[in-house]
């Protein structure tokens, strides 16, 4: 049994890399043509502004990972220990598997199966919760810039002023502080076990137990992390516009970028396709910036989508790269659970 384990792993493992190599050469050197695109802006691209940048960025991206390497290292110690290097691997193999699964839940799957002795289902739920904190920043500053950027770009539609845009806010703070109250008392969802699971899915019910595992400091240290990842990303994509010649203020570029992550949350996809509805997306927002509304100058649409691809290949391509290097750790079967 163990011999026939170790194959189908081995067979798993050997899916994953054919496939998750497949999507990124797919998507980014013939799908979104790259290559035309470094070629349309090889003069910038070449200079030495663009390499300074392209220098501070790559730092930041370790620091990116680093931070989400230490947040799922605190989160998963409530049931196996491992060290920040092995937390590492686990994110970039999560990286490297989600890169072809709708809406990233591959990253669930291959950070859990990299764990030595804790339950996958255990490792699954808790990488959850570690997700729902990046979402819930996300969907927090992204709101909070909605009630901002409709005033400062939108000043002529009816709805801004008198009643209903106080409604509006009120509304959006009313969600926003649901929300957070339900990630503070996480345990909430450790009643289904009681209410809904049926007696005999003792297993099963002794999962949920993990969401009882976090006070409210340790809680409040990973939202800590999670807004400081978004920080981080939020300044790498400001860098990479003022390189690629979008010159733009930075608390205007941190607004509208609010934008751009919160409408990505929305939208259902595949990691590898945010490569192009990234760029969509951006240029939409941007455009209000520059008294364009549906359309950007010709000088700036190449940079905003540039600026886009470069953000994905950096925090999401070379990672994915980089983690399939670790994909043979992943134990999809073991011959005991813990």
């Amino acid at each position: 049994m163990a011999k026939l384990y170790k194959r189908y792993n081995l067979l798993i493992q050997l899916v994953i890399l054919v496939v998750s190599y497949v999507f990124i050469i797919n998507q980014v050197f013939w799908k979104h043509d790259l290559p035309a695109l470094l070629r349309t802006l090889g003069d910038e691209l070449g200079s030495a502004r663009f390499l300074k940048v392209l220098f501070v960025v790559l730092i930041f991206m370790v620091l990116n990972w680093l931070l989400e390497a230490l947040k799922w290292k605190k989160l998963i110690a409530k049931v196996e220990k491992v060290s920040l290097g092995q937390s590492v691997i686990a994110i970039l193999t999560g990286i490297t598997i989600s890169s072809f699964t709708p809406n990233r839940v591959g990253e669930f799957f291959g950070r859990a199966f990299i764990l030595e002795k804790a339950s996958h289902i255990e490792g699954i739920l808790i990488t959850v919760i570690g997700s729902m904190s990046q979402l819930l920043v996300t969907i927090l500053t992204g709101t909070l810039a909605w009630l901002v950027f409709l005033p400062v770009f939108m000043p002529g539609a009816g709805f801004i002023s008198g009643y209903l845009y106080y409604a509006m806010i009120a509304v959006v703070l009313l969600l926003d502080g649901l929300l957070l109250l339900l990630f503070f008392n996480i345990s909430f969802f450790s009643m289904f076990k009681e209410k809904i699971l049926a007696k005999g899915l003792v297993r099963v019910r002794g999962y949920l137990r993990v969401f009882t595992l976090y006070s409210n400091a340790e809680l409040l240290t990973v939202m800590a992390l999670s807004f400081a990842r978004y920080l981080v990303f939020s300044t790498q994509y400001i860098l990479l516009l003022w390189a690629m010649g979008v010159d733009i203020p930075y608390y205007y570029a941190y607004l509208l970028i609010a934008m751009v992550y919160l409408i990505m949350a929305l939208i259902p996809t595949i990691a590898l396709t945010e490569l192009g509805i990234r760029g969509s997306v951006a240029i939409y927002f941007f455009s209000f910036y520059f008294a364009q509304p549906m359309a950007v100058s010709a000088a700036i649409k190449p940079g905003i989508l540039m600026a886009s691809v470069l953000l994905w290949l950096i925090n999401l391509g070379i990672p994915a790269l980089a983690g399939s290097a670790f994909l043979f750790r992943l134990k999809f079967f073991r011959t005991s659970e813990t």
